[in-house]
C-alpha cells in the first residue's frame, strides 16, 4: 500500500487493514515474500494510526474550561494533509 493512501485512511480503516494483516500473518501459511510485504504495510499502518492517536491527544489536551465554564476548543496545525 502507497504511504500516500496510508495517510489518507481514517484510524478506524487502517485498524482494520492492519488487524487482517495480523491475522494473515498468524496463520503461518504466507510465503515469505509475501510476509515482507505484509510486514512492512503493516508497519505503514501501525504509524498511520499513532499518528491518528497522538493528533486525538493534542485535539483533546486543546480543550480548556473557560471561566465561565464553557469549554472552547482551540485548534492546531496538523501536518497531515486532510
Amino acid at each position: 500500500m502507497d504511504s500516500d493512501k496510508t495517510s489518507k485512511l481514517s484510524f478506524e480503516a487502517a485498524l482494520l487493514k492492519l488487524e487482517a494483516i495480523v491475522d494473515t500473518m498468524e496463520q503461518g501459511d504466507v510465503p515469505l515474500a509475501d510476509l515482507l510485504a505484509k510486514y512492512e504495510e503493516g508497519t505503514k499502518l501501525l504509524k498511520a494510526c499513532e499518528a491518528r492517536l497522538q493528533e486525538a491527544e493534542i485535539k483533546i489536551e486543546q480543550l480548556k474550561k473557560k471561566k465561565d465554564g464553557k469549554v472552547a476548543f482551540e485548534p492546531f496545525a496538523s501536518d497531515r494533509a486532510e
